[in-house]
């Protein structure tokens, strides 16, 4: 069995592009729910996520989400987050909040909706241009409600058509990736709902095109560690959005509903090259805090990613792929098994300690007074939030 002292240097790679948007008040589709504290601009919502950082020193890169985080200049706001000890990360854009789009975006039967589209993702550049960003993550509400409704092949065919002239405006040292979503807001069929469709028109555009998997952009009981093992293995694997669901997209914290599965997908995101030296694999997170505080529901995030790489790590692969090998099926799984149930709390506490972290970070952010401080400074205003 591995030893966490032989893991321990390799859990220093750990870094989680956290989501500003997770600040945020958030709820279904009927009702968002306000909360004291919330940040009312997106330079709080920065401020609470280096203090995630600060707390857990996993969490150096913020998403941004546009025009969410809309701000007259990127470059103050670049250096503003850089002051605090934190990077602006990934750009997203948003196609799916404006009437124009209540019957697709990218994939609008009429042009002049697709000409829009693809501006605003281009005006996304132009963001990253400035914020030093990497990454325009676009993720499509686009689809239909009804058969006959729309002509599902054209459709691909627009949405081929938005993304190359997206796609050939990218700096060289710029990528895309698409995420792709089983279902919802569009409920008979969706534009890009499968990671095979978001694949297929990556593999077109080029090598600067990747996909971005969801872990709760899934049908029931679809195996997540599949998908993962094959786009690593085909070079297409761009970024992860982690969050849990329960029954449909669900945004839970990561690992909340199924830690397991957590284990199971870092366990072929290390196998496959996606973790560590090398490796251009964003891990993020995508979660929508609905009753919970938001700081500290980042905060366990993150410590849950951490928590199911280190028994990642601490996988025996020798002994796995000498029970392979033999054909061995309740050795193979003994051996699986015996990783992800192994306790590192003890040994994750001391390794904080060792990088001047707090061992628990969050009874040192419920100790800090930082949730109280952010309640009765930030009264007034507009919160921000996703509606």
């Amino acid at each position: 069995m591995t030893t966490f002292e032989a893991i321990s240097g390799r859990l220093d790679a750990l870094a989680i592009e956290v989501p500003s948007w997770a600040y945020g008040n958030s709820g279904t589709r009927f009702k968002v729910f306000g909360s004291p504290g919330t940040p009312r601009t997106v330079e709080e919502k920065i401020a609470d996520a280096a203090a995630v950082h600060r707390f857990t020193g996993l969490a150096p890169k913020v998403a941004l989400h546009i025009p969410w985080d809309l701000v007259d200049d990127f470059g103050k706001l670049r250096a503003y987050a850089e002051d605090l000890g934190v990077e602006l990360g990934t750009i997203n854009s948003n196609t799916f909040q404006d009437d124009d789009y209540k019957l697709g975006s990218l994939t609008h039967a009429d042009p002049a909706v697709r000409r829009k589209a693809v501006q605003h993702n281009l005006d996304c550049i132009e963001v990253m241009n400035q914020t030093g960003s990497r990454d325009l993550k676009i993720w499509l509400a686009d689809g239909t409600n009804y058969p006959g409704q729309a002509d599902i092949r054209a459709r691909q065919d627009w949405l081929a058509e938005g993304l190359r002239k997206i796609y050939d405006q990218l700096g060289d040292d710029q990528r895309l990736v698409l995420e792709y979503k089983f279902f919802e807001p569009a409920f008979y069929h969706t534009d890009v709902p499968d990671w095979g469709t978001s694949y297929v028109h990556c593999a077109a555009l080029g090598d600067k095109a990747f996909v971005c998997l969801d872990t709760g952009h899934h049908a029931p009981g679809t195996n997540i560690e599949f998908i993962v093992a094959q786009l690593l293995r085909l070079g297409k694997l761009g970024s992860f959005d982690f969050n849990s669901r329960f029954y449909a997209d669900d945004d839970l914290i990561v690992g909340a509903a199924d830690p397991f599965q957590l284990f199971r997908i870092l366990v072929e995101v290390v196998r496959g090259g996606g973790y560590g030296p090398g490796s251009d694999v964003a891990l993020m997170l995508d979660q929508c805090h609905n009753i919970e505080r938001k700081v500290p529901g980042q905060i366990r995030s993150v410590l849950n990613v951490q928590e199911m790489l280190a028994r990642a790590l601490l996988l025996d692969t020798d002994a796995l792929a000498k029970a392979q090998a033999e054909g061995d099926v309740l050795a193979a799984n003994q051996v699986l098994m015996d990783a992800f149930y192994t306790d590192v709390r003890r040994d994750l506490a001391a390794w904080r300690e060792e990088r001047g972290l707090p061992a628990d970070p969050m009874a040192a952010y419920l100790a800090s007074g930082y949730q109280e401080q952010i309640e009765n400074e930030r009264v007034g205003g507009a919160q921000a939030g996703w509606n």
